[in-house]
C-alpha cells in the first residue's frame, strides 16, 4: 500500500516536473522574442531615425546658417576709422658731430715772451679783451719809463720855449727885440712842441707793445682749450695757445644726403639730441652746404644751438630736421596692406563691404604712415584684419578713433 502510493506520488511528481519544463521553456521563448523586438525597435530608430536626421540635417543646417547670416552673427568683426585730415611734417633724420659755431683761434699778437701767469682754463666763460695770459714785460717796462721821462724833458723844453716867446712878443713892441727875434723864438717853441708829440707817440707805441704782451680774448665766449703753462716761451710763431667759442653758440654739422639736403630749408627748426643723453636740444638750421662731396655724396647742414654746458664740441650727435609739411590722412602701419599691385587699404561702403582702395605712402614716424593720395580722410578704413578681407565681403564694423 504504502509502496503503491510511493510509487503513485513518485508518477505523480514527474509527471508535474514535466509541466513546469514546458511552462520554463515557454516563458524563455516569451523573453527571447520580447527581446529581439526591443532589439529590432532599437537599430530601426537608430538607422532609421537617424537617417531622416541626416536628411533633414542639412536643410535645417542651411536654413540656420541663413538666418544667422541674416542676423549678422557669423560675419567677422573688424576694427575701422575715419582718419580725417591732419599736418604731417617731414622730417629729416641725420647724423653729425657738435663744434663751435664760430671758434677763434687765439695766439701772441705781440713780440712774445716767457708767459709768467695762466689766467684761464677750458670751460671758462671770458668777457671780450680779458686777459687770458701774462707774458714777462720787465724790458719793456723799462722802455716805457724811458719813453716816459723823455716826454716830460720834452715837455719842459716847450714850456720854455713857450714862456720865451711870449716875452719876446711884449719887447718886440717896443723896439728891444727885432721881428727876426721873434720868429726864431717861435721856432723854437714849435720844434719844442713836436718833440713833445714825438716823444709822446714812441711812449704810446710802447705802452702799446707792453699791452700786447697779455694774451687777450678778442671777444665773449666759452674758452674751449688752452695750450700754454707759465714758463713757456711764447712768440708770434707759437701758434694757437686758446680756443674760444665766440658767444658760446654751438653747432651740430649733419651729413644729409643729396637728396635731404635739397629738402632742407635754412631756418628749418632741428631737435639735437648728443649720445647718451636722454636731453633733446632745440635749434635751427643756419646754413646748407652749397657743394656735395663727390666721394659720398652727401653735403653739411649746419644747425645752431644756443649755449649749453652739456653740449661738447666733438661730440656725437643726432638730428631731426623739419623739412616741411602738408595737410593729408595718416594711418597706423597695421592698415597698409601691399601685394605685386602696390600698397592699397580696405575701405567699407554703405553695405558695410569690403572695398580695395590703392594709396600712395609718404612719410613714415611713430604716428603712423602719410598717404600722399588715394583718401580723402572721410572713408571708414579697415585697420585690423584686412590681410584676411576679399573685395565685397560683408563684415561688422567697429568704428573706433586712431591715436595720435
Amino acid at each position: 500500500m504504502n509502496y503503491e502510493a510511493r510509487m503513485f506520488g513518485g508518477e505523480e511528481r514527474l509527471a508535474l516536473t514535466g509541466d513546469e519544463g514546458k511552462r520554463s521553456r515557454r516563458r524563455w521563448w516569451i523573453i527571447g522574442a520580447v527581446i529581439a523586438v526591443v532589439v529590432i525597435a532599437g537599430a530601426w530608430f537608430a538607422f532609421g531615425a537617424g537617417g531622416a536626421d541626416d536628411k533633414a540635417g542639412p536643410a535645417a543646417g542651411a536654413g540656420a546658417a541663413k538666418g544667422a547670416q541674416g542676423e549678422g552673427r557669423q560675419l567677422p568683426t573688424v576694427t575701422v576709422a575715419v582718419p580725417g585730415r591732419q599736418t604731417v611734417q617731414s622730417i629729416v633724420s641725420g647724423t653729425g658731430s657738435l663744434a663751435a659755431r664760430r671758434e677763434m683761434p687765439v695766439g701772441v699778437a705781440g713780440e712774445g715772451g716767457m708767459v709768467t701767469r695762466v689766467l684761464v682754463e677750458p670751460g671758462d666763460w671770458v668777457d671780450a679783451g680779458q686777459v687770458l695770459a701774462t707774458v714777462d714785460r720787465s724790458v719793456q717796462s723799462q722802455t716805457a719809463q724811458s719813453l716816459a721821462a723823455q716826454v716830460r724833458v720834452a715837455q719842459a723844453d716847450l714850456d720854455l720855449a713857450q714862456a720865451e716867446l711870449d716875452r719876446a712878443q711884449q719887447l718886440v713892441g717896443r723896439g728891444f727885440i727885432s721881428k727876426a727875434d721873434l720868429d726864431r723864438k717861435t721856432a723854437t717853441r714849435d720844434a719844442a712842441a713836436a718833440r713833445v708829440r714825438v716823444a709822446q707817440a714812441q711812449l704810446s707805441e710802447t705802452a702799446a707793445r707792453n699791452r700786447r704782451l697779455d694774451i687777450r680774448s678778442p671777444a665773449a665766449g666759452l674758452v674751449l682749450t688752452r695750450a700754454v703753462e707759465p714758463g713757456q716761451i711764447v712768440s708770434s710763431g707759437s701758434g694757437t695757445l686758446f680756443r674760444v667759442a665766440q658767444g658760446g653758440q654751438m653747432e651740430l654739422r649733419t651729413q644729409l644726403s643729396e637728396a635731404d639736403l635739397h629738402r632742407v630749408p635754412v631756418g628749418a627748426r632741428a631737435e639735437v639730441t648728443p649720445v647718451g643723453m636722454d636731453q633733446t636740444f632745440t635749434g635751427e638750421v643756419w646754413q646748407v652746404s652749397p657743394v656735395i662731396d663727390p666721394q659720398t655724396r652727401q653735403g653739411v647742414a649746419r644747425v645752431a644751438l644756443s649755449f649749453d654746458k652739456a653740449l661738447r664740441p666733438g661730440g656725437f650727435a643726432t638730428a631731426r630736421i623739419v623739412a616741411g609739411g602738408a595737410v593729408m590722412p595718416q594711418l597706423p602701419q597695421s592698415a597698409i596692406q601691399s601685394d605685386s599691385k602696390g600698397n592699397y587699404v580696405y575701405i567699407l561702403n554703405a553695405k558695410d563691404e569690403a572695398e580695395r582702395r590703392a594709396i600712395k605712402t609718404g612719410q613714415v614716424s611713430d604716428a603712423g604712415v602719410a598717404i600722399t593720395s588715394g583718401l580723402t580722410g572721410t572713408e571708414r578704413v579697415v585697420l585690423t584684419a584686412g590681410a584676411f578681407l576679399n573685395p565685397g565681403q560683408k563684415v561688422i564694423p567697429n568704428l573706433t578713433t586712431i591715436k595720435r
